[in-house]
């Protein structure tokens, strides 16, 4: 059993709203790296890699060009980090992280999503002690002592590393992202990364069953549609 994240290579919105939303997720976040690491992606490892996401996404040009646009000029949006944890149907862990230019706003929004699935909002660390905050790196590939090999020489704090189904998963701590992914460029060439991405992944899975089914999927419904929101992380696990 490899560990439980959460790859987020669903399919397509089917809607041009969902659409619209994913693209405005995308834009927002590609604004906020290029902000702060430089527009150029071969220097911002970040952008790159969320550039490429972006694109597998069919997330169009356009928004890329104008988020980058926007992130080089002077102005424009003041958006910063805020993260959310709470406890949700079935005492579930959650993790909400977004991006906002008015935290109250993003605040009161966000604790309606919790009331509305009968669920509660906890305060900072009351919840993300339970899960890691992981740089994962997933590419096509068998060859596990080569990837750890490359990954030692560059100094990379691995967490973990996983070999299934043809698929290499590397662990490292978040702030290790950037000198990980390098290190496996450097080692492989070109990688088409299947995941890339920081993400929390949990320790522990705490079933949600019954009717707190139906209440966990609306909560998750509800954060994600708002724009504010960029990802939400839990440790649910759904049992119909």
């Amino acid at each position: 059993m490899g560990r439980a994240f959460q790859n987020r290579k669903e399919s397509m919105a089917k809607t041009a709203a969902a659409k619209t939303k994913v693209y405005s997720k995308y834009g927002r976040e590609i604004y906020v790296v290029a902000k702060q690491g430089g527009t150029d992606p071969a220097g911002n490892l970040s952008l790159r890699g969320l550039i490429e996401r972006a694109k597998k996404d069919q997330v169009p040009s356009h928004v890329i060009d104008k988020a980058l646009d926007k992130a080089s000029g002077v102005g424009g949006e003041d958006f910063s980090p805020a993260r959310y944890e709470g406890f949700g149907p079935g005492n579930c862990l959650v993790i909400v992280d977004c991006l906002t230019d008015n935290p109250n706003r993003t605040f009161g929004d966000v604790r309606a999503c919790f009331n509305k699935a009968k669920s509660k909002l906890g305060t900072p660390g009351s919840v993300s002690h339970m899960f890691d905050h992981c740089a994962i790196l997933a590419f096509a590939g068998s060859d596990e002592e080569a990837a750890l090999e490359a990954l030692m020489e560059a100094d990379v704090d691995v967490t973990d590393i996983e070999n299934e189904d043809g698929r290499i998963t590397v662990f490292a701590p978040h702030t290790e992202y950037a000198k990980a992914k390098q290190a496996l460029l450097d080692a492989f060439g070109e990688l088409d990364f299947e995941v890339d991405e920081i993400q929390f992944v949990p320790q522990t899975v705490t079933p949600v069953e019954g009717d707190d089914v139906t209440m966990f999927e609306k909560l998750l419904d509800s954060l994600n549609d708002l724009d504010d929101v960029q990802n939400v992380f839990h440790n649910a696990e759904v049992t119909e």
